[in-house]
């Protein structure tokens, strides 16, 4: 009984990958071995932190011209702008800073990159009784 249960507690560990070092390999109920990646944040693109510092200009938190670099005056800002909005303050980008900004998240899928937009001239099949 006891290498049974040696043998339970390796296959139970979760240990990274030597690739990559953020999956981990993982076995389901039907017992195949799955992989499940973790996510991994980018920083914002230049546009889209002169888009951020041009919201604090705009609510009067931010002097300096938007150059799309965060800097000590961008960071200065953003946590007065928290300090009033009681947000934490810490002068870091989140999703409830950039809400309160008006501008909430932008990923991929909220942009519906590749994704025509619909065909107003198309009506929809309406069934016939």
């Amino acid at each position: 009984m006891a290498k049974k249960r040696a043998a339970t507690s390796k296959t139970a560990s979760k240990t990274p990958s030597k690739a990559t070092g953020t999956a981990a390999s993982k076995k389901g109920k039907s017992g195949k071995r799955t992989v499940v990646a973790a996510y991994r944040q980018t920083a914002p693109t230049p546009d889209r932190y002169r888009e951020i510092q041009q919201a604090l200009v705009d609510k009067g938190y931010l002097k300096a011209e938007p150059n799309g670099v965060w800097d000590a005056q961008s960071s200065d800002a953003l946590k007065q702008f928290q300090t009033d909005q009681k947000l934490s303050p810490t002068g870091k980008l989140s999703s409830a800073s950039l809400i309160g900004l008006g501008l909430g998240p932008k990923t991929a899928s909220s942009e519906n990159i590749g994704v025509p937009p619909p065909n107003p001239t198309e009506t929809p099949a309406t069934p016939s009784n």
